[in-house]
């Protein structure tokens, strides 16, 4: 894969990543150890070498999946991101002890000496304001415990309160054709700043993966099914923000327009990847085998000025004024 710079951390990683929501469970009928193995085995072995994760995550069994994978695998040049500030922490609970048991503990999951990047996990927008939790990871920082640190954000509102601090390594945001809004003023600010961008949620909860319809059914325990409507937390997380039957119908729209030599997981990933400001895309992959797909997406050309300015009208006329939540 092509290897894109991570702001101005001295990083060099390739441009397709793996975000390991799925690996703490509640994505399929049966989920367990042997399956998150073979999903970051097939990672690696396809040249993924940055990998995303949270304490929140099955509660910590992500991070314990990919710390087995870790002392197992002992893999060269992998770049582990983690995110804390939800579990056990959320919404009021914000204190340099919080953080810094919070720290430690992923250290633990992991088994490493050191967390590659540690991220602020969607903390609410007063909580940024405030700036304590920025000088508080500056602390661990300090002390040996993580080496960058950054936050994953909601809005653009809630990532230009953190391009004011100093040392912030990456910003992590929402991006992807149904969410077109972070083009504006935010990427360009962040590049100019030398910040990282990591995209997380590229298929838009699988919508634009392009395989799911007015018929497909969600398990219980999925957040498309009980966070649909933002009931648990930011509805932005889930479905780009789109009412289902809405997302849908821009889906279709957005199929019509897919080049017959590639998929529509391919080209909006591309779609992303033609951003320069970017540093890493990390879809999700709920089966191994979704993996190497994913991982295309970075061979695939750059998709054509017309063909861009198809997706923007897309955009424009079907589906910005109906996202959800903070945006």
């Amino acid at each position: 894969m092509k290897l894109r710079e991570f702001g101005k951390s001295g990083l060099a990683v390739p441009e397709i990543g793996l975000g390991c929501w799925q690996l703490g469970g509640g994505w399929r009928d049966e989920w367990d150890d042997a399956v998150a193995r073979q999903t970051l085995d097939n990672a690696y072995a396809a040249g993924v070498r940055f990998i995303d994760t949270a304490d929140v995550y099955g509660d910590g069994a992500s991070e314990r999946s990919i710390g087995q994978f870790i002392r197992e695998r002992r893999p060269e040049g992998l770049v582990v991101a983690t995110k804390l500030g939800r579990a056990g922490i959320y919404p009021d609970g914000y204190t340099r002890e919080s953080l810094r048991d919070a720290t430690l503990r992923s250290i633990e999951r992991l088994g490493m000496e050191a967390l590659d990047l540690t991220q602020l996990h969607c903390v609410p927008t007063e909580v940024l304001r405030q700036g304590h939790v920025f000088d508080w990871l500056r602390e661990l920082q300090q002390d040996g415990l993580i080496k960058r640190w950054g936050a994953s954000v909601e809005s653009v509102e809630e990532g230009m309160i953190c391009l004011e601090q100093d040392d912030l390594a990456s910003l992590q945001v929402i991006f992807n054709i149904f969410r077109q809004k972070p083009a504006e003023e935010l990427l360009p600010r962040a590049a100019a700043q030398g910040v990282g961008i990591i995209v997380r949620l590229p298929l838009a909860s699988g919508l634009l993966g392009g395989k799911i319809t007015r018929a497909t059914t969600f398990r219980a325990d999925d957040h498309r099914n009980f966070n649909r409507d933002g009931a648990h937390f930011n509805v932005g997380e889930t479905f780009a923000g789109l009412e289902l039957e809405r997302g849908i119908a821009a889906t279709e729209q957005v199929a019509a327009l897919v080049p017959p030599s590639m998929t529509m997981a391919q080209m909006a990933l591309r779609w992303i990847l033609d951003h320069p400001e970017v540093s890493v895309v990390i879809p999700g992959a709920s089966s191994p085998a979704q993996v190497q797909g994913n991982v295309e997406a970075s061979n695939v050309a750059p998709l054509p000025a017309e063909l861009h300015a198809a997706l923007a009208q897309v955009y424009r006329d079907n589906v910005r004024e109906f996202i959800r939540g903070p945006y």
